[in-house]
Formats: C-alpha cells, sequence, structure tokens
C-alpha cells in the first residue's frame, strides 16, 4: 500500500483549505479478493460504480476498475467466471488520508496517474475520492487541473476528465 504524504511544500497563488474528507465518498464497495471477475462486473453493474476496493484479511489490497476489465480479462480473452480479482487488480494501492489537503491530492494523483484514491483512517477504509469528483466539486481544482495539464503531458485517462469538465 502507497500512503500519499501530506508534507508541507511551496505554493503559488491561492491555497485551499479542503480537505479529502470535505469531498470523499463515505460508503464504499468492496469486494473479497478471491471473487470471481464475473462477481466483480455484477456489482459494478448493479451500483452503477467503476471501481471496486478489493481486500484481502480484512484490509483494502487493491482496485479494480473498469479499465482492469477491459486490458486484463477481455483483451486478454480470460475466463471471468473462473478468474480471481486478484489476478486482475492494480496493486500496490495508493490511498490518502482523511486530513490531506485537496488540492496536495490532487498534484499526487495527476503524478502518478490516478483517478481514484482510497481514503484511510489508520488501516481503516473510509472513504473514496475520485478526480471526477473533484473537479464537479470545486472550480479551483478546475484551475489546477488546467495548470498541471498545460505545464506537463496529461495521461490519457486524466485527460478525458480535463477535457470534459476543465472549461
Amino acid at each position: 500500500m502507497i500512503i500519499l504524504s501530506d508534507e508541507k511544500e511551496d505554493r503559488s497563488g491561492a491555497y485551499l483549505s479542503l480537505k479529502i474528507e470535505d469531498v470523499m465518498i463515505r460508503e464504499v464497495i468492496t469486494l473479497d479478493e478471491n471473487a470471481t471477475v464475473k462477481k466483480a462486473a455484477e456489482i459494478m453493474n448493479r451500483f452503477e460504480i467503476g471501481s471496486l476496493i478489493i481486500v484481502g484479511k480484512r484490509k483494502a489490497v487493491g482496485i479494480v476498475t473498469e479499465r482492469d476489465l477491459l486490458k486484463r480479462v477481455i483483451a486478454q480473452a480470460r475466463d471471468a467466471n473462473t478468474t480471481k480479482v486478484k489476478e486482475i487488480m492494480t496493486t500496490p494501492l495508493v490511498v490518502a488520508e482523511p486530513e490531506m489537503d485537496l488540492e496536495k491530492a490532487v498534484r499526487q494523483m495527476f503524478q502518478m496517474k490516478i483517478k481514484k484514491l482510497p481514503v484511510v483512517d489508520g488501516k481503516k477504509l473510509v472513504g473514496l475520492v475520485s478526480l471526477t469528483d473533484i473537479a464537479r466539486f470545486h472550480p479551483a481544482m478546475m484551475k489546477l487541473l488546467k495548470q498541471l495539464a498545460v505545464n506537463q503531458a496529461a495521461p490519457k485517462s486524466i485527460k478525458k476528465v480535463i477535457d470534459y469538465y476543465v472549461v
């Protein structure tokens, strides 16, 4: 598990005091690492969500996204009925703490090329925040995303969010 740091850094421009806990989704749907990919897809369809946090031994160990299903199951013609989610999940899991500054989280998500960030308090999963949630939530975050995209090439998956939400 990789825990994003909230160490202070020099900032230029206005500073936002929003924290991850201010925008995170608190009801996170999880699935056991030994469940099948078919079960994961069924749950994602039922709840109309694009990812699941995968747990093993009572702690978050990975994430399965729609992209994982496309790249590691469908594109490889794997059997969804027999393939376990632990075989296709993205790991190590990158997480943050609820008190982390939202601006810092956006910068680190951009740098690490991730769009979804599980939130843990100690070792307990307490929420999930996505780049889309942040972009919809606060106009200042859209400005930050635009600045980051101008200064460095945005990963394809993040560029889609920027193109859609950042005007």
